[in-house]
């Protein structure tokens, strides 16, 4: 999905014999989401069953859509030859080794009631959606190859219609006129408007789509790939012109750079080019960067980016091993890769039982993350049991009054703190530090180690060993020592401020996730039945030609091991998608059970 919000046309293909499946609808959801203009590609005509009419069918009544041919195959399973061109009046054939040598051919007499059929048919459902055609054939005029063209290029960019072709993508049959529809009828760069965000403010400016460089220059890094020269970034670009040795500035970081080699690419080969223009996919090569970055042109006076700066912070953990130590050097590369492709992806040493721990926002997310190490980078790695990562947070605001008092023998240890401890609107937010001392009954050194203290006592949590979040600390008083005070003192004022008054109003929170099943309506009772369990609440139930879509919503902690479940009750045809909702709190009797086991654990007790 995170590929999908930058997509600006699809190609929604579909299996000739096993016609329209509960992936495809998925599929087809999520492009209506981001609002994605799509043709279809009705593939594997030469397959045992194949019958692209039936799919045809399907399209319509289990999805929907309206949708019709613009190229009929000829024949199927091991007799499929070639296409009709419904708008051409022509065959269409594909000959040579790989087919890729395209032979047009004269309609046989024989196909002629085929094609007037399927015109008739492209017309009709042009004419439900388009009104200039609408009214041409109430009228009964004629309408010409361009008009209908046109016609499918305005509903097509209003996702109101789809034109179908049909074909084989392994005999390579069909391809080549589907090439020729996405330039045809799916839009170009200057067709959609693209929004950059103002750096600072959450205004938006309307990117510029003409190939000039007249305007500031804007690109946005999507993926990101090692090869032997380096780091190989895919940037797409939105506005004016980037050229080979300008300096461009990457937006997050604020680091100025110079523009190195520029290329594009053709599947694994690379041509060099000097500049690039709004609309072009280019690769860079050569440059230090993550995924989502955005670039401008050096002598830009105002900064804008493509991506929000909002990540939001992970939801789930598992520890990952390496069996093999050979694999140390790929296995801290495939890391470091990981985190730059991903924001939402992260990685840490837990010194109390040396693990690495990685985060992310699902299940799955971590799954795919553990299988590309092995691929990719030749590593045996194991993952953990996953957990969750819960937070804690305050219920009402506390006062406090914390002294930190140690004698040795020598010089002392002395801080005294005061101040107010209140809960934040958003329950997630970072720390809100306000120093309200006056009189100057404390330093400013030490109100900047009293913060410390707090910060360290917030990753270690209070009440179970999580996060603390969304508290708005206040510090307006407090005593010195001439001699015994010092910065450790006040530090440890801060870290006992939290881990002794701010368990006295606190609460623990789980993270609940929006989920969309997608399923057979036959199997939608053991889908509502299966989300009960889970602790789930169901939103809404859609039922529409044989598929069944529930929306709920569930802790993520219940959700583990859902996958297994859902192919199991729906015979391996259900589907889901999971995405983070809000942080919430979690049942009282869950809450004492865990105090009750963190409190028995080495953290706890090892802390202070």
């Amino acid at each position: 999905q995170w590929y999908q919000r930058r997509v600006r046309g699809a190609i929604l293909v579909l299996c000739a014999s096993s016609g329209v499946q509960t992936q495809t609808y998925t599929v087809y959801k999520q492009m209506q989401r981001y609002g994605v203009p799509f043709i279809s590609f009705v593939n594997k005509m030469d397959r045992l069953g194949a019958d692209a009419h039936r799919t045809l069918q399907e399209m319509k009544k289990k999805m929907g859509l309206n949708a019709a041919f613009l190229y009929t195959p000829i024949g199927s399973e091991k007799t499929f030859e070639g296409l009709v061109d419904v708008l051409g009046e022509r065959c269409v054939y594909f000959e040579g080794s790989s087919g890729d040598q395209v032979v047009y051919k004269d309609l046989p007499t024989s196909f002629e009631g085929e094609l007037i059929s399927r015109r008739e048919d492209l017309v009709e459902s042009l004419s439900n959606v388009d009104e200039e055609i609408g009214e041409r054939y109430l009228m009964e005029e004629d309408i010409s190859r361009e008009d209908i063209e046109q016609a499918i290029k305005r509903t097509v960019l209003a996702q109101t219609f789809t034109p179908v072709i049909s074909g084989s993508a392994l005999k390579n049959k069909g391809v080549q006129p589907l090439l020729d529809c996405v330039t045809k009828y799916l839009p170009n760069p200057t067709e959609v408007e693209n929004y950059a965000l103002q750096a600072e403010g959450s205004d938006k400016v309307l990117m510029d789509p003409r190939r000039a460089a007249d305007k500031t220059a804007v690109a946005l890094a999507f993926k990101l790939e090692q090869n032997q020269f380096g780091q190989l970034t895919y940037m797409r670009i939105y506005q004016g012109c980037f050229k080979r040795g300008n300096n461009m500035v990457n937006v997050r970081t604020g680091e100025k750079m110079r523009i190195p080699r520029l290329v594009l690419m053709h599947s694994n080969e690379y041509q060099d080019v000097t500049e690039a223009y709004a609309g072009d996919i280019v690769g860079m090569i050569g440059v230090d960067c993550a995924s989502g970055d955005t670039f401008i042109d050096a002598k830009a006076t105002s900064h804008v980016s493509m991506e929000s700066m909002f990540v939001p912070e992970p939801v789930i953990s598992m520890t990952i091993k390496n069996n093999r130590s050979k694999d140390e050097t790929n296995f801290s590369k495939a890391l470091n890769r990981f985190q730059k492709e991903d924001p939402t992806f992260r990685s840490k040493f837990n010194p109390e039982n040396k693990q690495i721990v990685i985060s992310g926002m699902g299940e799955l997310q971590l799954d795919i993350y553990a299988e590309r190490m092995r691929r990719e980078y030749n590593c045996d790695v194991e993952l953990g049991v996953p957990t969750v990562n819960y937070r804690e947070t305050l219920t009402k605001p506390v006062d406090f009054t914390v002294q930190y008092k140690r004698q040795s023998g020598g010089r002392g240890q002395y801080a005294l703190a005061e101040g107010r401890i209140e809960p934040l609107p958003d329950t997630v937010a970072d720390l809100e530090y306000v120093n309200a001392v006056t009189g100057g009954s404390i330093p400013q050194n030490y109100i900047k180690s009293l913060r410390k203290g707090v910060q360290e006592a917030l990753l270690e949590g209070a009440l179970t060993g999580h996060v603390i979040a969304g508290i708005k600390f206040t510090v307006t008083g407090g005593k010195t020592h001439q001699v015994d005070s010092s910065d450790w003192a006040f530090s440890r004022a801060g870290y006992f401020a939290i881990k002794e008054f701010f368990v006295k109003e606190a609460m623990v929170m789980e993270p609940w996730m929006e989920i969309e099943i997608t399923a057979p309506d036959g199997s939608s009772g053991a889908v509502l039945q299966s989300m009960t369990k889970r602790r789930g609440i169901v939103k809404s139930l859609d039922i529409k030609e044989g598929i069944c879509t529930v929306y709920a919503r569930a802790p993520l902690q219940g959700m583990f091991g859902y996958t297994t479940e859902l192919r199991s009750i729906t015979q391996g045809t259900g589907l889901f998608t999971m995405e983070f909702s809000a942080y919430e709190a979690v049942e009282e009797d869950d809450q004492a059970q865990m105090i009750a086991q963190y409190r028995e654990s080495k953290a706890y007790k090892n802390q202070g």
